[in-house]
């Protein structure tokens, strides 16, 4: 379950999330070579330079999402000969990441990468690892504090409802009484009301468009199966679906399927390969999805080693690297399936 932030920093597609040319350069404070440009001395590259030790703390993976950003982080770190990961096992009880965390600061890692299980209850850590002159990279779940944080990455809940509405929009613009529907995630997170929100803002600027229904269901197969199947008995004429998050997804197709229902267009939430390969076969209602990449936590782990060598990144004009970085929601369906496929987690 992609996890709440607000919308704010800079904007980077995924596909420039996961690729090695998101940060580039050399060394910051070495004597300029002959021929060099002061400029390319301060990014980061790949090619080796100061060791960094970077600490990865991370939530229980309890879900694709979750899982794959454990990959993610780890798989860069392996890229880079100067970087070694201190990964935690991961914890959803936050008395137990806080001494999960507080043990890599005892180590004296160069980095931390946090991805806490709470934000508001892991800032207290995160501002102690600051005060030890251990820069901070904040991933996807805010921290209370800016100070708690040198860097924040993660994804746009908000954006991801303004992409999946655009999507929708744009395909039933010609329709007349265009009706929609949604399935949601858990009500009770400010991810689902990001998300929300960002659907409806997306729906005013199509008219012909109104939604019909809305239906909360818990980011699970089970509970995508059957809350789908109510929505389904409810709303027995309807020309598009929104669903927040691809693994409740694959329970909201099988009562779909069940239903015998094919007359309207799905978009789904996330980017799971499931998603992205019925996206690809084109035998479902299943569209299309918008991204809420776990490529992130590469970058992470980009900014992670640009900070412990002192750099910045390539192709920005600041010798530091941001201090926030919002991830594209894109949308992938059939014409690009093949450039995200890679990125879809299981």
């Amino acid at each position: 379950m992609p996890s709440h932030t607000s919308r704010r920093g800079l904007l980077f597609g995924a596909a420039a999330l996961s690729s090695g040319a998101f940060l580039a350069g050399c060394t910051s404070n070495d004597p300029k070579e002959e021929g060099s440009n002061d400029k390319d001395q301060q990014v980061a590259d790949d090619k080796p330079g100061k060791k960094v030790t970077i600490g990865f703390a991370g939530p229980q993976a309890d879900h694709g999402w979750l899982n794959a950003i454990n990959d993610n982080a780890k798989e860069r770190a392996e890229k880079y000969s100067d970087v070694t990961l201190e990964a935690t096992e991961g914890s959803n009880d936050t008395a137990t990441q806080i001494g999960q965390v507080e043990t890599l600061i005892n180590k004296k890692v160069d980095v931390l990468v946090i991805l806490p299980a709470d934000g508001k209850a892991l800032t207290q850590v995160g501002l102690k690892a600051m005060k030890a002159g251990i820069p901070v990279v904040n991933l996807d779940r805010v921290f209370a504090s800016p100070q708690a944080y040198r860097c924040w990455i993660g994804g746009d809940n908000y954006g991801m409802g303004l992409s999946a509405g655009h999507y929708i929009g744009e395909k039933l613009k010609d329709r007349k009484n265009a009706r929609v529907v949604e399935l949601a995630g858990l009500d009770n997170l400010e991810l689902t009301k990001q998300r929300t929100k960002g659907f409806d803002d997306a729906l005013k600027n199509y008219p012909n468009i109104k939604k019909v229904a809305r239906q909360a269901a818990e980011f699970t197969v089970e509970s995508g199966q059957s809350k789908m199947s109510q929505l389904l008995q409810a709303q027995k004429d309807f020309d598009a679906l929104w669903n927040h998050d691809d693994d409740q997804g694959v329970g909201a197709l099988r009562a779909i399927k069940q239903a015998g229902r094919d007359d309207f267009l799905m978009v789904g939430g996330a980017g799971a390969l499931s998603a992205f390969q019925a996206i690809e076969s084109d035998d479902s209602v299943l569209k299309a999805t918008v991204l809420y990449p776990p490529t992130m936590a590469a970058s992470a782990i980009d900014l992670a080693r640009a900070l412990g060598q002192g750099k910045g990144v390539s192709g920005m004009a600041e010798f530091e690297i941001p201090s926030f970085v919002t991830c594209y929601s894109a949308v992938v369906d059939k014409d690009n399936v093949d450039q995200y496929m890679s990125t879809g987690f299981k």
